[in-house]
């Protein structure tokens, strides 16, 4: 991952990330910026396939998938938060040649950040932007124990929030195959606790829905701690899941994250 001006060659997604972690439904070898896109709890990669059509022609748009859904269905659960954040900063290694922005929705946000840190830390690889939705600072502890409650009490959880396709939640075979991914992503979320260390030195902008209530302003200002290297807040209308109806207010947001070529 380059910053601004480092005369790195462009180069094709390495093809060996189609098949792992991370998902890219429209290459583009020309663009000046890689967009990476975390998913929520029970989310997958394919949530964020609409957006490539949206997003400007010169950033290209990947998705991260973790295991236990869709074509990694059979695939061990990850154990944490650091865990999923450990695999994803291995597997965006090889995207070096150019800026790399990272979004993550609800749980994605801290998986996202989580990330970052490790590429930034570990790997000397810091991100241009990381943008943050729906979820509360990280040094917030979120807890609750939804991932130990019976089925039904998770799906009434689930259409709370909303997210999650009605077929799914209506068909007791779908529920029945994607509840433990469900189940575990809530462990995840609910389990997380922050590890104290040095903040960030990307820029940080957080996002959330005017009416979640998930997450208060005053919770998502605390981002701020978490970077050296400036910070943003947006409203956007709608609850947890505003990012369905407020894509394009979304993307636009990205856009204004990607890096220019030089």
């Amino acid at each position: 991952m380059t910053g601004r001006g480092t005369g790195v060659a462009r180069s094709a997604a390495p093809r060996g990330a189609l098949t792992g972690w991370l998902r890219c439904r429209e290459p583009r070898p020309q663009a000046a910026t890689r967009v990476v896109c975390l998913p929520h709890a029970g989310g997958a990669a394919s949530f964020f396939g609409p957006w490539t059509k949206d997003m400007a022609p010169d950033v290209e748009l990947w998705a991260v998938q973790y295991p236990g859904r869709e074509d990694r269905f059979t695939e061990p659960f990850s154990t944490s938060v650091e865990n999923a954040a450990a695999a994803v900063a291995e597997a965006l290694l090889p995207f070096r040649d150019r800026p790399v922005v990272l979004f993550g929705h609800s749980l994605g946000a801290v998986v996202a950040y989580e990330t970052a840190r490790l590429l930034e830390e570990s790997y000397g690889q810091p991100v241009a932007h990381l943008v943050v939705s729906g979820r509360r600072a990280p040094s917030d502890f979120v807890g609750g124990d939804t991932h130990l409650l019976p089925d039904e009490s998770v799906v009434a959880e689930l259409m709370r929030l909303g997210g999650t396709s009605e077929a799914v939640l209506n068909s007791p075979a779908l529920r029945e195959a994607f509840l433990p991914a469900i189940r575990n992503d809530f462990r995840l979320a609910e389990t997380y606790r922050h590890r104290p260390g040095a903040p960030l030195s990307c820029p940080v902008t957080a996002v959330i829905g005017t009416e979640d209530t998930e997450v208060k302003r005053e919770q998502a200002l605390r981002w701020a701690e978490h970077t050296s290297g400036g910070f943003e807040l947006h409203e956007l209308p709608g609850g947890h899941f505003y990012l369905v109806p407020q894509r394009q207010a979304v993307l636009k947001l990205l856009a204004a994250c990607r890096v220019p070529a030089s």
